[in-house]
């Protein structure tokens, strides 16, 4: 339960009576003899109750009410009045005052009000908290497509770990997204307004690396003209996303993990220290402790970076995802080119199902967009063996699904007589394949 109380009150004697009252009672208490500096020190979705005179020099108690309900219009905020102000009392509980104590009162009278209000506060704060996760999921939903087992997991992990303050390790091949969940442990976290600044690791020519990512003073080097900033000091605040990490130099390495240990780090040519708040995120193809026995990376800056570690699956372990995502590429496509998005046919289906996608998403992507130029055989390709039937059936049931609902333009009761299903069933059909009608109608066309 919360046990926050911020009192405002410009008698000190009433201000040491209630925290000695609140305290004792096992409150934490936050003391203030003037409103405006409630006000400046209010932090957002405070987790707990203002207890205000009615009555101060400069912001009285009303005053400071109407400015914590343009805040927070659910925050809790208790009037202390005199006799005579108990009627401006009642009426401010109209606009939104939780309660007013006359003075003189007692402890228990205080208690009683405290305790309510503040049970109040921690069902606020908790649906805002349930509501903010359930956005959340809705968003990474629409971010990060796919209805396999893997993809449910992988969106369950960047929900829990954009709100912690570790350093994450991405391992995924080629073209799998590597850099979009980073972006998401980012959008999702406590720091999406400050810089996400990436670097590819493997890009950068290794006699620049340090420069690129320290920065650098005014002739530290031939030809640095001018001081320069470098991604770690940019990203302050934010987040550092590290590409192909693996390729990052060993002596850099080592500096890396200088920076990652002490939150500091100098400018080539300056001996000023610089200290930076940032969070770390790599990305890898390779096991980095495969690389650190080989002699090719550092063991210690691998356990440093690999606080939590997630793993994207491959296109070709969840290819029941193939037909969803090659929509959505398709339609991006189709809206960026100005053309219409082709549908596939079932022969085009099964290549589609069948190819292994070595460049995974990236691939896919490529593949939707050379089938929306109509360039010849866009989705040809081999056909190994080891395809599960039930994955493709299940996938070819997805694209007759949203074939119907593109040709009737979201209209249920067309697909129903198309596809010859009740309404129920097919209501069961498209949650299961993550199908929804608005997607379909015109306007979203």
């Amino acid at each position: 339960m919360l046990n926050s109380v911020i009192v405002v009150d410009d008698e000190a004697p009433i201000r040491e009576a209630v925290e000695q009252w609140l305290s004792l009672s096992g409150f934490e208490v936050q003391l203030f003899s003037r409103a405006e500096d409630c006000l400046a020190k209010l932090p957002p979705h405070f987790p707990g109750v203002i207890l205000s005179d009615v009555r101060m020099p400069g912001m009285g108690g009303l005053e400071l009410l109407a400015a914590v309900q343009n805040r927070d219009a659910d925050l809790p905020l208790i009037l202390l009045t005199g006799h005579g102000d108990v009627p401006m009392a009642v009426e401010a509980m109209r606009d939104g005052a939780y309660d007013f104590l006359e003075k003189p009162f007692t402890p228990e009278t205080l208690l009683s009000s405290l305790r309510r209000a503040l049970e109040k506060r921690a069902l606020v704060l908790e649906n805002r908290q349930l509501h903010e996760q359930a956005e959340t999921r809705t968003r990474l939903d629409a971010t990060l497509l796919g209805l396999a087992p893997a993809m449910q997991t992988l969106r369950r992990q960047v929900q829990e770990l954009a709100q912690l303050p570790v350093n994450v390790l991405i391992r995924g091949e080629t073209g799998s997204g590597k850099e979009m969940v980073a972006r998401c442990l980012h959008d999702f976290g406590p720091r999406a307004k400050k810089p996400f600044v990436a670097v590819n690791c493997a890009a950068i020519p290794e006699q620049l690396f340090e420069a690129e990512l320290f920065g650098h003073e005014s002739g530290a080097f031939t030809g640095a003209q001018g001081k320069r900033i470098g991604k770690l000091e940019f990203a302050d605040g934010g987040t550092l996303f590290l590409d192909e990490i693996e390729s990052m130099p060993l002596a850099q390495q080592v500096k890396l993990l200088r920076v990652i240990q002490e939150r500091r780090f100098e400018r080539l040519g300056s001996n000023q220290s610089i200290k930076v708040n940032l969070r770390i995120i790599a990305a890898t193809k390779p096991d980095l402790l495969d690389e650190a026995r080989a002699g090719r990376f550092r063991e210690d800056l691998a356990y440093r970076l690999n606080i939590a570690e997630l793993r994207l699956p491959p296109l070709r372990e969840r290819r029941e995802d193939i037909p969803l995502l090659f929509a959505h590429f398709s339609r991006h496509a189709a809206e960026r080119l100005g053309r219409d998005a082709p549908l596939l046919s079932g022969g085009q289906l099964g290549h589609l199902l069948s190819h292994d996608w070595p460049g995974n998403v990236r691939e896919l992507a490529n593949a939707a967009e050379r089938q929306v130029l109509g360039l010849a055989n866009p989705v040809s390709v081999d056909m190994p063996e080891g395809q599960s039937l039930v994955a493709q059936q299940e996938a070819f049931e997805a694209h007759c699904l949203r074939s119907a609902l593109s040709r009737h333009k979201g209209d249920i009761k067309g697909v129903m007589n198309e596809l010859q299903l009740p309404r129920r069933t097919l209501n069961e059909k498209m949650q299961r394949h993550g199908l929804v009608r608005d997607d379909y109608l015109p306007d979203n066309s």
